[in-house]
């Protein structure tokens, strides 16, 4: 055993599937060199454990920890900004500008450390991040990343059309030369808990040329790949227009080899409009939905279709999007993704029921976490991410189970109540 093995005592939920949460009172959950050894109830620790140190939660929530799978930090600042406007007059407005601003280092070193403080602060484990195309700036994001032990992937982002002049690149070549440099800079860092992701910001913003050098870039450096997918009517229509030869919105990327497959593990953010063409391919090529319901309303883009996505066997996970979404809480987020989904039964579609307590857990934690491995869970061997949440128990709260103790602080966002965090055994806050 190493220092990295070490008990928590409290009170334990995690994901057993989408609908089953494991659910241990007063229980011992065991770090053994950095991984899950299992969960144990009270007087059932094994003597192989006996000689560890148990740090006491005795009354409070152990969870695993939450899993980000898309947002954008140089966003940041515009939280809660233009949230009456929709998603590509939006981008213009607010987000283009702010984003240029980040060519400016001093400007980005401000920005970047709030993003970070608030990050930590939170519940959240694991965060795949949007960055800008400014390759100083994007490495120095990472930096203050690796320095927090989160674990993260972060993408420069490609962008060769369709933007300011200040927040466009020359040409497709420029964009991957770019990208190249930043790939180089990375490796030659030695990151350890940051690591680089190819992130075409969309097809709107990236030509063919800049699309399928990307693809061999991926296939070079065997890299994952990040993007936006089918969010928003508009942006449909306009992928349209500029691949008309295209099936679908999915197979603009998938011809260029950036949507998934064998060796391309791939997140595509909202899919809010994935049509029955679209939904298999993505089944097919393994790729992961980044579900983001905050910024569903908020940019007015409509509701994705989870629970179908869900039946169909489709990988999900939650994203925060900030700043299409105004909060970096994916407490917050599990709430709104039940809200935004009675919604939806209730005023779309009532042959989709509304996601469950346990399912928007499961989103949040064991089905982002996969896109990490074997994260998000407390089953044995998989990574020892975890995060203790203080629970504010009144005099009233005698008969209520875990389940819904844990349903109360999602909907009540325990989020500045964090009072321990551990990504891969390792305590970092």
């Amino acid at each position: 055993m190493t220092t990295d093995s070490f008990v928590l005592k409290g009170d334990i939920v995690y994901s057993l599937d989408p609908q089953r949460l494991s659910c241990t009172e007063g229980g011992y959950l065991v770090c053994d060199e950095g991984l899950c050894a299992g969960v144990f109830a009270a007087g059932e620790l094994p003597g192989r454990f006996a000689d560890l140190e148990v740090r006491d939660f005795c009354g409070q929530l152990i969870i695993p920890g939450l899993v980000d799978l898309h947002t954008h930090a140089p966003q940041f600042p515009n939280r809660g900004l233009g949230m009456d406007l929709e998603l590509l007059d939006w981008l213009d407005t607010y987000t283009f500008p702010e984003e240029s601003r980040y060519a400016d280092l001093t400007y980005a070193r401000l920005a970047y450390e709030d993003f970070v403080a608030e990050l930590m602060r939170g519940a959240t484990t694991r965060a795949v991040v949007f960055a800008t195309l400014h390759v100083p700036a994007t490495l120095l994001l990472m930096e203050l990343l690796e320095d927090t032990g989160l674990s993260t992937l972060v993408g420069k982002l490609n962008m060769d059309r369709n933007s300011l002049p200040t927040l466009v690149e020359r040409d497709a070549l420029a964009s991957l030369d770019a990208t190249r440099q930043w790939l180089n800079a990375v490796a030659e860092r030695g990151f350890r808990c940051t690591a680089p992701i190819l992130t075409p910001r969309f097809v709107p913003s990236c030509s063919d040329s800049l699309l399928v050098g990307l693809g061999a870039l991926q296939r070079e450096f065997g890299l994952p790949v990040q993007s936006h997918l089918s969010e928003n009517l508009a942006e449909i229509a306009w992928v349209r227009e500029l691949c008309p030869d295209a099936a679908s919105y999915a197979e603009a990327y998938l011809r260029t080899g950036l949507l998934g497959g064998e060796g391309c593990p791939t997140i595509m953010a909202h899919c809010v409009y994935s049509d029955p063409l679209e939904t298999p391919l993505l089944k097919e090529q393994g790729v992961w939905i980044a579900h983001c319901p905050v910024s569903n309303t908020c940019v007015s883009s409509g509701i994705a279709p989870v629970r179908s996505y869900l039946d169909q066997g489709l990988r999900v996970g939650l994203g925060t999007d900030v700043s299409g979404g105004y909060s970096l809480s994916l407490l917050h987020s599990m709430a709104e993704a039940i809200k935004v989904s009675k919604l939806r039964w209730r005023l779309v579609d009532d042959g989709l029921k509304p996601l469950s307590v346990a399912e928007a857990f499961y989103l949040a934690t064991l089905g982002g976490g996969s896109f990490f491995g074997k994260v998000g869970s407390f089953e044995p061997g998989f990574c020892f991410d975890a995060v203790v949440l203080e629970d504010i128990r009144r005099p009233t709260d005698s008969d209520l189970d875990l389940e819904a103790r844990l349903e109360r602080l999602i909907y009540a966002d325990a989020n500045d109540r964090v009072l321990g965090k551990y990504v891969n055994g390792q305590q970092i806050l």
